[in-house]
């Protein structure tokens, strides 16, 4: 008990009433009562409380019995109203407020509970001591009730916005039919419409297919929904109809439609909405929505589910007709690309062309592979500006023309300077990129030219990825329009066992990273990828076009010179070593090392990394061009090592005889003194320079020239 009730009960005084008008006219403090609102007047230092009769009947209190203590008015009270109360009024006394004002709830005699409100000054003497408190005390039932009546409404409502506005959302994102689909039944779609289950059907002819269900149990109706519209089930009465069916009683529903009456046990739901989905006077499917707890749809909540059917709807509508488009627009791009690849000789190649996720998944990267006069091919990737159907037309055109052009036998510069001129008389300011390539697999031989293109990738046989340095020109269409059609080619060779890649930007384009750092990537993937041509696409295209995301379509080629792995007894590797590759050369030396000490024969290597090292930089220094190194064991009686490095010049070694000073001319010298035999030999526009290191050969059955050992010395390196 409080202070206050303390007081109250131990010093009682006499009730005070509050005087009443005469005359039969009706005074303020009637005109208050009639409206269930009466005045105290409690006395702190009396600890009296003079309250009138209709502040008394706000209490329920017969005014008879009333002894003036407060104690009295609150005792009836609940304990925890009491004390709320009680904590009020102190805190509003003792913290020198001059008001309170409180809402409680008061017990009556029938058994209901009146919300009663309380508002009151409170009267302090000059020191600030709180001497009396005067108010009002009112029946605040119908008021607190409307205020949560209100509050609720506010509440429904703003769910449902909140519903339509979520969901609108949602399906604006929606562009396919399975990202409508995804939309409804992924994670929080339950939640954005506000159901715990649902079940979309799509109308096809005259049948209906349910293509999703989401919520608990609701598989108990797998395979009932789908079939002839005519059956006789809610979803598709609500189809054929045009009108919504609200179930609240699973009961009539059992009734209504007997076929789904073994089923209904299974289900964990009370009530049901069937609605219809019709976009412009089209009858696309419908929607039942299903509700645990619900057994009630009034009117907002049945305009929220139409509301709900007219957006999926809206969405389902331009969902399909993308899918049209898109299924259009695929068939024109497949049209477009090589039906198939031929097989080739000397190797195995494989191509993939995966189109955006976003857009209308076609535009203008393409592939190719042309046969060639003398068992040559030529290998074309590129990529038309723009991601639509008039990228993907001026891409087939230019496919062909360019297909053309090889064909008839040109040189690669000339077939882009060609390609250039004939995308400048199209009617179109599209422009294109692309690398085209001549490999002779025989030889290994690759001629290569870029058009603002990504330049190729080369998988050597250690697993290292080599990016070579490919010269370029400016895109196709806009070299003629700036008349330069300029094309450079480079020169590659392929080894055995090494793989060619080119590919399109949207394989190494990762959203809000740089190009190099996905160029990189692609590097990884393609030394940490399978060695055959079809295992390795297949595994750039998991690793990275699914990686990013791509918004963007992507073009690939792999091509894979077959290995030349000798045998057990006689193994054999080739190394490519480009000029601008300032690390082949300790690479080299390395593999070399590497080789020797798998097959066995570790005592020759360092003999053979120093005849290595001296071959492979008289090429580098003074050529033009890269060199193809060969390091074989030649088989039994004797084992030893052949060693073969190949480039492109005519002019060849001579041996002189250098000056103490001299910082060349050793190089035939060395040579002499570490192989047991060597030579030069022709080899297609250039040569190969090779030795043999290790026991001697045993002496020939036959006289032979001592010109097929060694060939006579010309030029000078």
């Amino acid at each position: 008990m409080t202070d206050h009730e303390r007081r109250q009960d131990t010093d009682a005084a006499p009730l005070r009433r509050i005087d009443r008008r005469a005359n039969g006219e009706i005074g303020p403090t009637e005109r208050l009562a009639m409206n269930r609102t009466g005045s105290f007047d409690w006395d702190l230092d009396a600890r009296t409380l003079d309250i009138d009769e209709a502040g008394l009947a706000v209490f329920g209190v017969d005014p008879e019995t009333f002894d003036s203590r407060p104690g009295a008015l609150v005792e009836r009270l609940e304990p925890a109203e009491r004390a709320r109360l009680d904590v009020t009024i102190d805190e509003a006394i003792t913290g020198g407020s001059n008001s309170y004002n409180v809402h409680f709830r008061v017990p009556l005699e029938d058994g209901t509970t009146q919300w009663t409100h309380v508002q009151a000054r409170i009267l302090r003497s000059k020191d600030g001591k709180a001497h009396r408190i005067v108010g009002v005390v009112r029946d605040a039932t119908a008021e607190v009730t409307h205020s949560a009546f209100v509050l609720d409404l506010e509440k429904r409502r703003q769910r449902q916005t909140n519903i339509v506005e979520r969901t609108t959302s949602a399906m604006s994102r929606a562009v396919t039919v399975d990202d409508v689909t995804a939309a409804l039944t992924g994670p929080g779609g339950l939640a954005r419409l506000g159901a715990d289950g649902l079940a979309l059907g799509l109308v096809e002819n005259s049948s209906l297919n349910i293509v999703a269900l989401s919520g608990e149990s609701l598989e108990a109706l797998d395979g009932l929904g789908s079939g002839d519209l005519e059956r006789n089930l809610p979803l598709a009465d609500a189809i054929r109809s045009g009108r919504p069916r609200f179930i609240t009683s699973l009961a009539a529903l059992a009734r209504r439609y007997p076929v789904l009456e073994p089923h209904l046990g299974k289900l964990r739901f009370r009530a049901a909405a069937y609605l219809p989905l019709v976009a412009q006077a089209r009858s696309l499917g419908g929607l039942a929505l299903f509700y645990r707890e619900r057994t009630v749809f009034n009117a907002d909540e049945r305009i929220l589910c139409l509301g709900l059917a007219a957006i999926v709807a809206q969405s389902l509508q331009r969902a399909m007709l993308f899918d049209e488009e898109r299924e259009f627009a695929t068939q024109l791009q497949s049209a477009m690309l090589p039906p198939r690849i031929q097989d080739i000789e000397g190797g195995e190649i494989a191509v993939r062309y995966h189109a955006a996720w976003s857009g209308r998944q076609v535009g203008g990267d393409w592939y190719d592979v042309i046969a060639l006069p003398k068992n040559r091919y030529g290998l074309v990737v590129g990529d038309v500006q723009g991601h639509d159907t008039h990228a993907a037309a001026i891409m087939g055109q230019l496919r062909i023309a360019l297909r053309a052009y090889a064909a008839e036998g040109h040189p690669p510069a000339t077939v882009l300077a060609r390609a250039s001129r004939f995308l400048s008389e199209l009617d179109t300011d599209r422009f294109a990129t692309c690398t085209y390539a001549q490999v002779d697999l025989a030889t290994g031989a690759a001629r290569v030219v870029r058009a603002g293109h990504l330049g190729p990738l080369i998988r050597h046989t250690d697993g290292r990825v080599g990016s070579p340095q490919v010269r370029g020109g400016l895109p196709l269409g806009i070299s003629t329009e700036f008349q330069d059609e300029e094309y450079p080619e480079t020169r590659l060779d392929l080894v055995p066992g090494e793989t060619f890649v080119l590919y399109t930007d949207g394989l190494v384009e990762e959203p809000g990273a740089d190009l190099d750092a996905g160029v990189q990537a692609l590097r990884n993937e393609v030394s940490a990828g399978p060695a055959g041509a079809e295992a390795l696409a297949d595994h750039l295209s998991d690793r990275l076009w699914e990686r990013w995301g791509s918004g963007d379509d992507v073009a690939l080629l792999v091509l894979r010179r077959s290995p030349d792995v000798g045998s057990s007894h006689a193994p054999r590797l080739h190394q490519y070593i480009h000029q601008a590759d300032p690390e082949g050369l300790s690479d080299a030396r390395a593999i070399v090392r590497q080789a020797l000490a798998d097959w066995d024969m570790a005592e020759f290597a360092d003999d053979a990394e120093l005849v290595t090292g001296e071959l492979l930089v008289n090429v580098l220094l003074h050529t033009e061009g890269g060199a193809v190194l060969s390091l074989e064991v030649l088989p039994e009686p004797v084992r030893r090592i052949r060693l073969s490095v190949q480039d492109r010049s005519s002019a060849w070694p001579r041996r002189r005889t250098p000056g103490e000073t001299s910082t060349s001319g050793r190089g035939l010298l060395l040579l002499d003194a570490v192989a047991t035999r060597w030579g030069i030999e022709p080899r297609g526009e250039g040569k190969a320079v090779w030795c043999e290191i290790g026991p001697a050969p045993p002496p020939p059955t036959a006289p032979a020239s001592a010109a097929a050992e060694q060939a006579p010395p010309a030029g000078q390196r």
